[in-house]
């Protein structure tokens, strides 16, 4: 592929309706010209494509699922095991995120070297089984270690599935695809909320459960082990796949860089790399407290039972978030026709961060159970609104030698804020600022009040690295 000329043609071009939607057009992230040399190898056909988009999608639907099934059981797990909600916080953030965050750049670099399909279906089963063991365990630290486990396999997600895509896909029709897995979070977090529901429902009507070689579960256990389930049919599905030839490389002849390499490919473009990295994760962190905590809200404060609970929230994240994920594109692409296109996408995820502050903390406050659902949809959707922005941006602006390693940056850039910090910063301020379990929603005000505009000073001190080297 020829290298790029940049936003200074573009911008010659304004007056012109471009042919395609070009993810370069929409999400900007050349504000350097990044050299690349010509695809090595023929593409996949577009069938081939679009069926791994599917099996990558689901893959990451039930990662979601069965690292966010928790937060449905947070009351149960506490009460069967006697934990605090701090306790159950480390369970929800600290114990999966911290594994997953140190392998994430690790497997990033092996991603970029080795067979991405093999990493991924290892990743899997490694994570399919730690998530049975969260069934069995019987104390607080037995479900830890289970939860660390669950980590440790779901950190080859990302970086495998961001690299095998943007190889299936050429640059200017990956917009959509990458949209499209990237409501993977949204779609788990929703099912595991309403399919969790309905099987603790299910669970709960069986009374006392026996099962062989185990003996006594609570539902609550039984819950962890059926959605594992689906993970074991990924396993044998995802070799099916081929692995794509790898495109937009520095180096048709090294496909291994070194660190000094990568060092000094990504110093004179820091400022693009940073806007991305520093951006995104004070708003994961919002995220991962609605998920973690707005089924607790629903059922401690407005009393609610657990089915009901999981079923409206469920269908709020499923719906709200996936809405979200879809629509920032959109709305970047829009705004880049009216202002300076290589800012678009920041000044968008601005916008949207600005917007959701208000509508959070009114969400955490409200008496009424219907505005509470009403703003709740609002916050869900604001939330998501700029991921897709920050996802595609970075694989965009990275070379294929380094698509994973920066999809592992990225993952641990967000996560090691947003899922360590998110559950835990709620659970915190209730135990010791408001000293109340019923006060998770103010809480979660008090969080998002704090955090967001923190997102929006990073990403304007990174708009203005973006506008210094466009």
């Amino acid at each position: 592929m020829a290298t790029q000329s940049g936003w200074a043609d573009h911008s010659q071009r304004r007056g012109q309706r471009p042919r395609a939607w070009s993810i370069k057009c929409l999400i900007l992230s050349n504000f350097e010209a990044i050299p690349v040399t010509d695809p090595v190898g023929q593409p996949l056909g577009d069938r081939a494509a679009w069926w791994a988009l599917v099996l990558l999608t689901a893959t990451y639907t039930f990662s979601f699922i069965d690292r966010q099934i928790i937060n449905l059981l947070v009351d149960p797990i506490r009460t069967d095991l006697s934990l605090s909600d701090s306790q159950v916080s480390f369970l929800q953030g600290l114990a999966f995120v911290l594994p997953y965050v140190i392998l994430s750049i690790p497997l990033g670099r092996i991603v970029d070297r080795a067979n991405r399909i093999r990493v991924l279906v290892v990743g899997i089963l490694f994570w399919t089984i730690s998530c049975v063991s969260c069934g069995l365990a019987k104390n607080f630290w037995q479900l830890g270690v289970a939860r660390m486990g669950v980590g440790a396999g779901e950190a080859s997600v990302t970086p495998a599935s961001w690299s095998l895509l943007a190889d299936y896909f050429p640059e200017d029709k990956r917009a959509l695809p990458v949209s499209i897995f990237l409501m993977g979070p949204y779609l788990g977090a929703g099912l595991s909320l309403i399919l969790g529901a309905e099987v603790v429902g299910w669970a709960s009507g069986l009374g006392s459960i026996e099962l062989p070689l185990v003996g006594a579960v609570a539902p609550w256990q039984l819950t962890f082990m059926l959605v594992a389930l689906p993970g074991l049919v990924m396993v044998f599905l995802l070799p099916l796949l081929r692995e794509p030839p790898r495109t937009e490389k520095l180096n048709s002849t090294n496909t291994r860089l070194s660190w000094g390499e990568v060092a000094r490919y990504v110093w004179p473009r820091r400022g693009v790399f940073g806007a991305y990295l520093l951006g995104a994760p004070f708003i994961v962190l919002v995220l991962y407290a609605l998920q973690a905590w707005v089924p607790s809200l629903l059922i401690r404060v407005h009393g609610l039972e657990i089915v009901e609970a999981g079923r409206y929230y469920g269908t709020i994240a499923l719906v709200a978030g996936s809405a979200g994920v879809l629509s920032g594109p959109v709305a970047a692409r829009w705004l880049a026709s009216r202002i300076d296109p290589a800012t678009a996408p920041l000044v968008t995820s601005i916008y949207s961060t600005c917007l959701l502050i208000p509508v959070l903390i009114g969400a955490g406050l409200a008496e009424s159970l219907t505005w509470t659902l009403v703003l709740i949809t609002g916050a869900s959707y604001l939330v998501t609104f700029p991921l897709a922005l920050f996802a595609t941006g970075l694989q965009n602006a990275s070379p294929n030698e380094m698509r994973g390693l920066m999809a592992g940056c990225y993952v641990l850039s967000t996560n090691l804020i947003g899922l360590a910090l998110g559950p835990t910063s709620v659970a915190l301020a209730s135990d010791y600022i408001f000293k109340s379990t019923q006060a998770v929603g103010s809480s979660l005000a008090l969080v998002g009040g704090v955090v967001l505009p923190m997102s929006v000073l990073l990403m304007w001190r990174g708009l203005a690295a973006i506008r210094r080297t466009a």
